[in-house]
């Protein structure tokens, strides 16, 4: 039974991961992303953020932390990884501008799939995998997708716009199954982590990240502000814990660290949206 439920967890996730880039690029409109990567200043700070300072504080963290090993792994992979799919859902709510978040998204799927594979090695003691290992599911379960979801829109826009919403529902279930089988399998396990530190060390990650990089947003209007600071507070648990699976005897708990962000990233996304929003100019409007 454990075994079976160990292979649906990898053909769930695998489903959840690719659905979400696919939906991802079958709307993303790169003449938008392109014309917001001509500014600079965010093409920089969502850099500096998502690969520098993220990680460099996701590090700091389990020093000053008293995390279990596991426990602590898992954020450092969380922290290399930005931007949850649902980001244009809380941009919006948020009075965010839709052309940067197609800009950041762009910037941090590319990113992730090139700085991960080469940084762990450097940041993770122990974690006996080389850049291969760890880029094989980024480039086949994040990347690829994304790339043909775009191209699919570059070709036919009407069929992406067909073929969105059902991709859409067939992913939501997905993540449904996915879910459940998570709780199946490492329920036990999440509730080993009440009282580890875990659940309260992501908490403080994901606040000092969100208020930090808005706060720190120099130059930037709120409408890419709130941007920058959703894309960095939501972080993309699959590509987070998509290495750690492909590594046979990775201790559970950095895989319980990883889908406790499930959960966490999105009531920290959903607060940090309402903020933002009350934050936003009067009468400004998200734009499209």
């Amino acid at each position: 039974m454990a075994e079976i439920l160990q292979k649906l967890l990898g053909i769930t996730l695998v489903i959840f991961m690719v659905g979400n880039l696919l939906e991802m690029g079958l709307k993303l409109r790169l003449d938008e992303a392109f014309k917001s990567l001509r500014n600079v200043r965010f093409v920089m700070l969502t850099l500096l953020w998502s690969f520098v300072l993220c990680p460099a504080l996701a590090v700091l963290l389990t020093k000053i932390i008293p995390l279990a090993e596991p426990y602590a792994l898992g954020l450092l992979f969380l922290g290399m990884a930005p931007a949850a799919p649902f980001l244009p859902v809380l941009s919006q709510r948020a009075g965010g501008d839709l052309s940067y978040v197609a800009a950041f998204m762009v910037l941090a799927a590319v990113g992730t799939v090139v700085f991960m594979p080469f940084v762990v090695p450097l940041l993770v003691t122990g974690f006996t995998a080389d850049a291969w290992t760890i880029a094989k599911p980024l480039v086949f379960y994040i990347a690829a997708p994304l790339a043909v979801g775009v191209a699919v829109r570059r070709f036919s826009e009407a069929f992406a716009e067909r073929a969105h919403p059902i991709i859409k529902k067939v992913t939501a279930v997905d993540s449904l199954v996915l879910l459940a089988i998570i709780f199946w399998i490492y329920g036990k396990d999440f509730l080993g982590a009440v009282g580890s530190y875990a659940i309260g060390t992501q908490i403080l990650y994901y606040a000092i990240v969100t208020a930090a990089a808005y706060g720190l947003g120099f130059g930037l209007p709120p409408s890419q502000k709130s941007v920058l600071a959703l894309g960095l507070c939501t972080r993309n648990v699959g590509a987070a814990v998509a290495p750690l699976m492909a590594v046979p005897g990775t201790d559970q708990r950095a895989i319980v660290m990883c889908c406790l962000a499930m959960v966490i990233t999105i009531v920290m996304g959903i607060g940090a949206a309402a903020v933002f929003a009350r934050l936003a100019p009067a009468g400004a409007p998200a734009r499209t």
